[in-house]
């Protein structure tokens, strides 16, 4: 299903003439050389593109991206290879950058153990002067020109690679003439000629003709895979997607991808597509180790779902957005769609009218992570986009609850997964993998993400409100599963008599008055008692209520009379019994409570703590 959805998605790329032309390839480029005739760099410019965007604060910063050029395709072959018209900077100036430890200062060296630098600018030179040979204009000549006269060892102290500095290594590099930065080398017509004779001069294997898996056609197979860039911990060169490295792989004789039937048509169109999206913000997001990609079917409408997808997904309501949708229009549809799933009121055809799209519409969703030398797809989903909108909408009014209005990002629920005191910071792949087809499927979360979600809460003795209304949508939704009445509201619930649930409250009373007897101290109840009491209230609450009559002996008649009221209330509830051990649902239920009654406090204390 992948590899004929990125099918799809090239063709109506090329529909809208985006795609690149046979025998060449789309490359980011950072920086412009700029040459004289003589082959002298007079200049490195930036060639990068800033775009403005929100950050904290309300401040507008710039982020400065590469741009997209189209260069003779580029060499996947591993080892040292050169390229028409290179970028490399270890190629085109055949300088490693080093460190100097005792100075503390980097610096450019020619020489390395492994001869890498050498070899790499020797086969740089050796290529393009053959490619080059016999093209005359201004901009090739002092392309060759710099060929013949730049000698690595003599430029270990070039100005224009040292103001680079630690981007050298990094960066990608384009020609221009110095007299006329518009005159670049790869858009020189003598250039295009020459590149595209070549491109053309192999023939097909047709020995390898067979049945390809996709199309169906009889059509060459592919040998080698082109290789995907961009995805989160892949290599730097790229990472392929299909791929034999070993003989165990094979059957029937064959060699390498000769054994997954895929044509060389199929194989370009589902590289480019993938290479394609990864090389765009609005079609990509990281969560943790995975990159996520997701695109719609159909032209221009694929932008705005894709905003909108982020939008949903990913935005937390603030103003702080880099939507390439008009902001003010975007948040208050996204505004409305919230307001509607939190009152139970929202419906497909509303949030498709206020969303203006298309019922029809699909959305695919993949999740990419590098295994070895090739990519291994985590996940890959396909709905109807309005659907799958309509489920993020869902997922976003369970997560709702008191002392939290906005939208619930993924990546915030994924910090309350983490220890705040853990080195490592990532998250089971497999858990949140769960936890997103969950949403996109508006089916119940993973039994282990409330698992996590309890311990961490009893762990760091804290509740927030992000982690206790992920607590909250878990019990809930399992409930709605099971055709069973939801028992968790959004606030304060006095007419809820579940034991876990009536335990949290008391929970957060004791406290209340220790801290109003006591103030703040050095150990409190809920750093000594909270997770005993969330998993055997009748162990540790007997005990925690006679500390508290020593408490409330501490406080004025007015709040005595009032905290007194209130415990019989629950305990009366309670039918004078505290349960001996409560399950993992149950124990959730204990930190809603405590946490609704802790706000319920918070939100009245202008109230009664002036008694």
């Amino acid at each position: 299903m992948l590899i004929q959805a990125l099918c799809d998605y090239y063709d109506e790329l090329a529909k809208d003439g985006k795609v690149v032309p046979e025998g060449y390839s789309e490359q980011a480029v950072h920086y412009l050389i700029a040459l004289t005739q003589e082959g002298k760099i007079d200049s490195i410019i930036d060639y990068r593109t800033k775009t403005p965007y929100e950050a904290a604060g309300g401040k507008t910063k710039e982020r400065f991206d590469p741009r997209i050029i189209t260069l003779p395709q580029r060499t996947e072959k591993p080892g040292i290879d050169s390229n028409i018209i290179e970028h490399r900077p270890l190629y085109i100036f055949g300088l490693n950058l080093e460190k100097d430890k005792e100075k503390k200062m980097d610096f450019f060296s020619p020489t390395d153990k492994t001869e890498k630098a050498k070899k790499s600018h020797e086969a740089f030179v050796q290529k393009n002067l053959e490619f080059t040979q016999g093209i005359d204009s201004p901009i090739v000549n002092a392309y060759r020109n710099f060929i013949i006269g730049w000698i690595p060892e003599n430029e270990t102290e070039n100005p224009f690679l040292v103001s680079l500095g630690k981007e050298y290594k990094s960066s990608y590099f384009a020609f221009c003439l110095a007299e006329d930065h518009d005159v670049l080398l790869h858009e020189d017509m003598l250039i295009r000629k020459r590149a595209a004779e070549l491109s053309g001069s192999g023939e097909e294997d047709g020995d390898n003709s067979r049945q390809c898996a996709v199309t169906g056609e009889r059509l060459p197979i592919a040998r080698i895979h082109g290789k995907i860039k961009g995805v989160a911990g892949g290599l730097s060169s790229g990472t392929v997607l299909i791929g034999y490295k070993t003989s165990a792989g094979c059957s029937y004789c064959n060699e390498q991808s000769y054994n997954s039937n895929i044509s060389e048509l199929v194989m370009k169109k589902y590289t480019f597509a993938l290479n394609k999206l990864l090389g765009d913000r609005r079609h990509k997001t990281i969560i943790d180790d995975v990159t996520v990609l997701y695109w719609a079917t159909g032209g221009e409408k694929n932008e705005r779902c894709s905003d909108l997808f982020d939008s949903f997904f990913n935005d937390d309501g603030s103003d702080e957005t880099d939507n390439k949708m008009d902001k003010a229009q975007t948040k208050q549809m996204l505004k409305d769609t919230f307001e509607l799933a939190k009152s139970g009121e929202l419906t497909k055809d509303r949030l498709s009218a206020l969303a203006e799209i298309d019922d029809s519409i699909d959305f695919y969703i993949v999740g990419l992570k590098p295994n070895a030398s090739r990519l291994a797809v985590k996940f890959i989903y396909r709905r109807r986009f309005a659907d799958i909108l309509f489920s993020i909408a869902k997922h976003q009014a369970d997560m709702t609850i008191i002392g939290r209005d906005k939208r619930v990002p993924l990546w915030k629920l994924k910090k309350e997964l983490i220890s705040p005191k853990s080195s490592n910071q990532n998250v089971d792949s497999s858990l949140l993998g769960a936890v997103f087809k969950s949403i996109i499927y508006d089916s119940p979360y993973p039994v282990y993400l409330l698992s996590t979600l309890v311990t961490r809460a009893k762990t760091d003795r804290a509740i927030n409100a992000v982690r206790a209304g992920a607590i909250k949508a878990c019990i809930n939704r399992k409930s709605r599963a099971a055709n069973e009445k939801e028992e968790l509201q959004v606030a304060l619930d006095i007419n809820n008599t579940n034991q876990a649930y009536l335990c949290g409250r008391l929970f957060a009373v004791l406290e209340r008055i220790q801290k109003q007897a006591l103030g703040d101290v050095n150990r409190s109840i809920k750093d000594a008692y909270f997770a005993s009491a969330a998993s055997k209230p009748s162990l540790v609450f007997p005990k925690l209520l006679s500390l508290s009559q020593n408490h409330q002996k501490k406080l004025d008649e007015g709040r005595n009379v009032y905290y007194n009221k209130l415990i019989e209330e629950i305990i009366d509830k309670l039918e004078g019994q505290f349960p001996d051990t409560l399950s993992l649902a149950d124990q959730g239920k204990f930190m809603i409570g405590y946490y609704h009654q802790d706000k319920d406090f918070y939100t009245k204390k202008n109230k009664e703590d002036k008694q």
